[in-house]
């Protein structure tokens, strides 16, 4: 990732509604959410909804996929490491093991049975 695609998803992020919508569909897993359970989950007009959804999009940070009358969210978990990794990448200079450790562990699968992830809630 680079410095203009890191600051266009920190600059998604930095909206609480949107933040909000990301850490759901991280929640939701690889299934991820319609647009409307999203915005009854979040209390947000879909017209609203819709434009954080697609600043998200745009970011690199969601997938998003039509199913006939509905389009499904999913969180990009790719984007999302690909995000955590650029802002670590420069992560304790003075022992470069731990910066490795530390992007080894965004490889891992995110799953609920996977015992190093913690609840976000």
């Amino acid at each position: 990732m680079d410095m203009q695609n890191a600051v266009q998803a920190l600059a998604a992020l930095a909206h609480e509604r949107r933040l909000a919508a990301f850490r759901l569909l991280v929640r939701a897993g690889t299934s991820g959410l319609p647009a409307g359970d999203i915005a009854s989950e979040l209390d947000i007009p879909n017209n609203t909804l819709s434009t954080h959804l697609a600043a998200l999009t745009r970011a690199g940070l969601l997938n998003a996929q039509r199913d006939g009358r509905h389009i499904f969210y999913r969180a990009n978990f790719d984007g999302m490491r690909a995000l955590l990794g650029f802002l670590l990448k420069d992560c304790c200079q003075a022992d470069a093991s731990f910066t490795q450790r530390a992007l080894a562990c965004l490889d891992m699968p995110c799953t609920a049975a996977n015992p190093n992830m913690e609840s976000t809630k």
